[in-house]
């Protein structure tokens, strides 16, 4: 078998277990390059947890280069902006063209902002991560050397990351301001959504949890609420305007809406779904492009419509690998169905979780527990490779 190239676009999770796997099985004959614009990728899982404090940012991230590196692939620290289909080369915005024969992509996704004016001026992306991870934490260092000020976050978008977000922000801030004997009226959050209920798509029981967790915690929630508009008042307070002409003031916004693509991908000519997300097979094969695969956010199963969540970037890694490694070697292609019921374990900043299944919905510290167990078993896996 002659030389091959296969180029990994994006360090998700899908592409770190698959990277993982390429290292204890590699395949001879294959020129693996990894193309990130990040040395160190978040676990989505422990994001929540590090926003409260618990974890540390080197527990929460995979080093991508050390995995590389594990894998024997080629590492590119750079951002690809474009493919060019015709000649199988992706184009990178600070390196010469990288040719492939197979290409994979697990680049995320990114909230959609562009229909709100604003909107990309003042607010700030959930993602990409590591974006709102350094707002994030400038944030905490203002409210760390100012703790006798007032401040007010906003959070757009009322899913599970805006009710985590929500959660766990408020969790932190309120610890920093009762170490430094503050008030915790101090500090305002305001919480917006479009639907009727918190958390659209899952059940009534757990939207009802959150909402008296949210009063409980003095969470201002708006429900029914688009946000049209978003204006500078001074160089720290922003005005957000709801179609309702509700208006609410704060220092801080965080855009947590629903997915959208990266427009590249639907200019490379790849098909694409209505959002512009690459439409693929239950192979996590383009359904237009056989040589090239995708997982994770910027996937879409052709007939099986998943939420953009980590649970299943996580469980398309191995299935990834195998079919990526059996396309290569001309073997027949294993298919994966993503499922259709799936737990959610939404953490609620007090080292609590609640698992919402089907039409239930608990509230437990024991599933916090549960969940930690998992999320630290999981990247203890990405430690001391080699």
């Amino acid at each position: 078998m002659s030389s091959k190239n296969l180029v990994l676009i994006g360090g998700g999770h899908s592409h770190a277990i698959a990277l993982k796997l390429w290292g204890i099985n590699p395949l001879s004959g294959v020129r693996l390059t990894l193309i990130t614009d990040v040395y160190q990728t978040p676990y989505s899982g422990m994001l929540p947890g590090y926003v409260a404090g618990f974890y540390t940012f080197e527990e929460t991230h995979i080093n991508l280069s050390t995995l590389a590196q594990f894998s024997h692939a080629q590492f590119y620290l750079d951002q690809a902006i474009g493919l060019d289909l015709i000649n199988h080369q992706v184009i990178c915005a600070n390196s010469p063209p990288i040719s492939f024969d197979y290409l994979s992509l697990d680049i995320g996704s990114i909230p959609t902002m562009i229909n709100v004016p604003g909107a990309s001026e003042y607010a700030i992306p959930a993602k990409p991560v590591p974006t709102f991870l350094a707002a994030w934490n400038d944030f905490v260092k203002t409210v760390i050397n100012s703790p006798h000020k007032n401040y007010s976050i906003s959070i757009v978008g009322g899913g599970a990351g805006g009710v985590e977000l929500a959660l766990n922000m408020h969790s932190r801030l309120s610890h920093i301001l009762q170490e430094h004997q503050q008030p915790l009226e101090n500090l305002m959050i305001n919480l917006f959504h479009q639907g009727e209920t918190i958390l659209t798509g899952h059940n009534f029981s757990v939207s009802k949890i959150v909402e008296t967790i949210l009063k409980q915690r003095k969470i201002n929630l708006y429900l029914r609420q688009k946000v049209v508009q978003i204006s500078a008042i001074s160089q720290s307070i922003y005005e957000i305007q709801c179609e309702s002409k509700l208006k609410v003031n704060c220092n801080i916004i965080f855009w947590v809406t629903q997915a959208s693509a990266a427009n590249w991908i639907k200019a490379s000519g790849l098909t694409t779904n209505e959002k512009g997300f690459i439409l693929v097979n239950n192979y996590l094969q383009s359904v237009s492009h056989p040589h090239i695969f995708a997982a994770g956010d910027i996937a879409t199963i052709n007939n099986y419509p998943r939420p953009k969540a980590g649970v299943f970037a996580v469980r398309q890694g191995k299935p990834l690998f195998d079919n990526l490694q059996r396309m290569i070697l001309r073997k027949s292609l294993k298919p994966y169905y993503p499922q259709k019921l799936y737990l959610s374990l939404i953490g609620t900043g007090d080292k609590n979780a609640i698992a919402s299944w089907g039409f239930l919905g608990y509230r437990s510290p024991i599933l916090w527990t549960w969940k930690d167990y998992i999320d630290r078993e999981f990247m203890e896996g990405f430690k001391n490779l080699g």
